[in-house]
């Protein structure tokens, strides 16, 4: 994993974090809710390999 994965992932959640609030602020609840969800499917979507990687380094290290 690189330390790239990581500001990327900071970024994401400072950009989610203003329009979410813009969005509050204006009244539109359901779109800054929306945002937020595809904030974190974009962000799970970066993850997952990287999951799957440490599962399958445990499973070699455990035998199983």
């Amino acid at each position: 994993m690189s330390i790239n994965l990581i500001f990327k992932i900071a970024a994401v959640g400072i950009l989610i974090t203003i329009l979410s609030q813009v969005l509050k602020h204006s009244g539109r609840e359901e779109h800054a809710f929306l945002i937020g969800l595809a904030g974190l499917i974009l962000v799970l979507s970066w993850i997952v390999p990287y999951i799957y990687e440490l599962f399958i380094t445990i499973q070699t290290l455990f035998a199983l």
